[in-house]
């Protein structure tokens, strides 16, 4: 019998450099920063949030040669199923950090070898729900394929399958309507706007979540600092507002969101107290550097 909380997590393993200039960068000299190391990677992220809220967890992934073990622990509470590339390294992000924005250089490394044929049908069997990233779909034509399966595989067991757009850039480059194509089935989908006006071509928030609720039966579209709009198809519309706080480094807060508020509604069925969760989760990633919870104090 499936657990009733135990959600499948799907997707990339990062090693993220985290870099915060203390001042504007200077071009062909030296800029003081802040460098950090931090384990990362949006699928990862969102399976240790969900770990840290409580929740059950799985986590499927894919890293260099040697370096499984290592990641493993950077996920307590979380059951890993971490595979070993012999070739590709462990992918790695640079992430340059300018306030409330950040830009990617990104090296996708053994992540792009991975496909969601790795969730087998074991893990299904057990779990309530899985979620997974648009990242997952980037690549070779078999990936999506892969998720196409994936999200048929989870419908037939009753499974909610929760989607994270991931990656403008990404997106435009493997095309939309392929993109839109490749996730239908799915049940919630949690893009921020910048990725909503993408998908719909629309600019306004309500107007965006209204259209993309007639795909999927639950849209939370983030807006940052307006908080969330989330709409249940043929349903009424919530509207939270984002909990106020300073930002330290944005990098995984829409990870946290979607930790958060997945891990509320499977418990509660209750969208505003889901998307409540959510906003709270979001607010405590942007107080530190790096994509995970701050880890506890030993």
């Amino acid at each position: 019998m499936p657990d009733a909380a135990r959600i499948v997590v799907f997707g990339d393993l990062i090693d993220d450099i985290v870099v915060v200039p203390q001042h504007a960068i200077r071009p062909d000299t030296d800029t003081a920063a802040s460098i950090r190391h931090r384990a990362g990677g949006s699928a990862a992220n969102a399976a240790a949030w969900m770990a840290s809220l409580g929740a059950s967890v799985d986590f499927v992934g894919m890293v260099g040669a040697g370096d499984a073990a290592g990641h493993a622990a950077q996920l307590p509470g979380v059951r890993t199923h971490i595979s070993e590339h012999p070739e590709l390294p462990t992918g790695t992000i640079v992430v340059l950090v300018d306030g409330d924005s950040r830009t990617m250089l990104t090296d996708t490394g053994a992540n792009a070898a991975m496909t969601a044929d790795l969730v087998t049908d074991e893990l299904l069997d057990a779990a309530r729900a899985v979620h997974f990233t648009g990242y997952s779909l980037f690549g070779s034509p078999h990936r999506a394929e892969s998720v196409a399966s994936l999200i048929e595989r989870a419908t037939e067991r009753g499974v909610v399958v929760s989607i994270d757009p991931g990656s403008v850039g990404f997106i435009t480059d493997f095309g939309i309507d392929e993109f839109l194509d490749a996730i239908a089935g799915a049940t919630v989908l949690f893009p921020n706007l910048e990725e909503g006006r993408l998908l719909t071509g629309l600019g306004d928030p309500l107007a965006i979540v209204l259209s993309l609720a007639q795909r999927f039966e639950i849209v939370a579209l983030t807006l940052d600092a307006g908080g969330v709009i989330v709409a249940r198809r043929g349903g009424p519309v919530e509207q939270v507002p984002a909990a106020p706080v300073e930002i330290v480094d944005p990098t995984g807060a829409g990870d946290a969101f979607a930790a958060g508020f997945l891990t509320a509604w499977l418990a509660s069925g209750d969208l505003a107290v889901a998307a409540h969760l959510g906003v709270q989760t979001g607010a405590l990633a942007v107080r530190t550097v790096g994509g995970r919870p701050r880890p506890a104090a030993g």
